[in-house]
């Protein structure tokens, strides 16, 4: 084995977005692409040095032979251990607990999360800090700037490990160790909740399913609801992780999972469900007859958070990003307990959950985590919502008519317009960017706007501060239309428009989330020249 050194040109094009850096796959495929992009972590993060390392990833297309390529160079770049999971399949939360569990200088984790995989697919990589968390946005700079300065990687010539068995291997001097990636986070998680209470629930005659989506929360799902819980086997559909995931696409929504959500629509279907993406960090939870919202579901786990062990003494804050719905702020007000507003990404709860400030989190996204990592974990999601049944003994519908009937409904829809060219959601954005300072007062429609604003995030931990987050036109009466450009494509633009409409009127709870807020939706398209810009009249997907 020998220690190489490598010429190479920089790429321009590797800036870590809110997730890493995502691109095609054939990007990461070109020669030093993804080699250029691990040496500027290095670079930027100089404790590995020495140190541990934890590495895994979804098991995409492209997972084993990036897997291979990162090891050779962690042993090149002076790292003392490498942590990875069999077959290379890791989850981001269960990586976000190694990390933490074993002190470990940072974990690189390869997943493109909910975007598609397979040749044509995506692929990503991302770095997570010694917190367990998201690189925050200077150290992602950091890496930016690294790889823009770079002429040359480090890299054994070692031959492949196997991955496939447990057990001890080196490369130079760097111990790796392949560990089970299920053991550690299942012994976490039944820490945290009532798992007597959920086996009696389930066998009272209680039926879930859940989803993995052909992706890697599949071995995660199968050993806790079904060999654990008891759960009957096959109540984990599509649980062996597919390069491609069979074609599907992995993200947990009521688009992308219209067979799910037809079954969970009929009068026999399962008690619960919950799907799970790519990386088993987002979920979906619906019931019988009963869709939930991820930002209704943070509100009610919040809301119920004393009936889970893991929040026995009460939650110190919750937080949200900006445009997940106001729901938890109802219930933080009521509670008696603090909330945030941070921007979109997982990155922004970081410090508030090491300062102890939160213990509870969540994104619209499909994202809802706590205080055990610091990642969004969709199969915790489904465990706390299966502990709160077990405690309550109500159903799901159930569950949300109460919090509706005590705290009012915050009906909310994302549209996306996808595939946009840069130049029109540039122009979109600029747009919206122009009207902020006349808005206020104005009549649109039957909406009155309150106030408008570019949303700026100043974190109360360290003083950074983010800006130009995304437009916020706020109307009287609690409805808000938000938009930004997302930062999690890999190819054009997609614009996200967030509505939401506060109904405080039972009796206007049972309206179809888009009746309700129909109004909203002209006014945003209007407001934003989406039509007029774009040629676009609707969006692309509605979640």
């Amino acid at each position: 084995m020998s220690r190489l050194i490598i010429p190479t040109t920089p790429f321009t094009d590797q800036k870590p977005g809110t997730s890493g850096l995502r691109k095609r796959v054939g990007m990461f495929c070109q020669p030093h692409y993804l080699e250029n992009f691990v040496q500027a972590i290095f670079a930027a993060v100089p404790a590995l040095q020495g140190n541990t390392l934890v590495l895994g990833g979804d098991g995409r297309f492209h997972n084993e032979v990036a897997l291979q390529t990162i090891l050779r160079m962690a042993a090149a770049n002076g790292v003392a251990r490498v942590i990875v999971a069999r077959h290379g399949l890791l989850s981001t939360p269960a990586a976000s607990h190694l990390i933490r569990l074993h002190g470990a200088a940072g974990g690189i984790i390869l997943s493109a999360s909910h975007n598609p995989g397979g040749p044509d697919g995506d692929f990503g990589i991302k770095f997570n800090a010694a917190n367990g968390g998201p690189a925050p946005e200077a150290l992602t700079d950091a890496m930016y700037r690294a790889a823009c300065a770079l002429h040359e990687y480090a890299i054994s010539d070692a031959a492949d490990i196997d991955l496939s068995q447990l057990g001890s291997h080196h490369i130079e001097s760097t111990q790796i160790e392949v560990v089970d990636p299920v053991a550690d986070y299942a012994t976490l998680m039944q820490q945290l909740f009532d798992f007597d209470a959920i086996r009696d629930w389930l066998r009272s005659g209680h039926r879930v399913r859940l989803d993995a989506l052909h992706a890697v929360g599949g071995p995660y799902a199968v050993h806790l609801f079904e060999d654990l819980l008891g759960a009957p086997l096959g109540s984990v559909r599509n649980a062996a992780p597919q390069p491609d995931f069979a074609g599907g696409h992995p993200d947990p929504n009521p688009a992308s999972c219209p067979e799910m959500i037809a079954q969970m629509l009929r009068d026999d279907a399962p008690d619960f469900a919950a799907a799970f993406d790519g990386d088993a960090d987002r979920n979906m939870v619906l019931g019988r007859h009963c869709v939930v919202t991820p930002s209704d579901s943070l509100a009610i786990l919040a809301a119920n958070a004393r009936l889970l062990p893991q929040f026995r003494d009460g939650l110190p804050g919750v937080a949200r990003s900006m445009p997940t719905s106001q729901a938890v702020d109802a219930v933080a007000r009521t509670e008696g307990f603090d909330w945030y507003e941070t921007p979109t990404g997982w990155k922004y709860f970081g410090n508030l959950l090491d300062a102890g400030r939160i213990a509870l989190c969540g994104e619209e996204s499909y994202g809802t985590g706590a205080a055990h990592v610091r990642e969004k974990d969709g199969i915790w999601a489904a465990l706390a919502w299966l502990n709160l049944l077990a405690a309550k003994r109500q159903s799901v519908a159930d569950i949300v008519t109460a919090h509706w009937a005590r705290f009012g409904r915050h009906a909310y829809s994302r549209h996306d317009y996808e595939g946009l060219s840069l130049e029109h959601g540039d122009a979109m954005l600029a747009r919206l960017r122009g009207q902020i300072a006349t808005l206020p007062g104005q009549q649109l429609g039957d909406l009155r706007v309150q106030a408008a604003d570019d949303f700026a995030y100043t974190d109360p931990m360290d003083g950074s501060v983010s800006q130009r987050q995304g437009v916020r036109v706020l109307f009287e009466g609690g409805a808000r239309a938000v938009f930004r450009l997302s930062g999690t494509g890999t190819e054009g633009a997609t614009l996200r428009v967030y509505l939401e409409r506060y109904l405080a009127d039972p009796a206007q709870h049972g309206l179809a989330t888009q009746q309700a807020l129909a109004p909203l939706v002209a006014v945003a398209g209007e407001l934003a020249g989406i039509a007029a810009i774009s040629g676009r009249t609707a969006a692309d997907v509605v979640t």
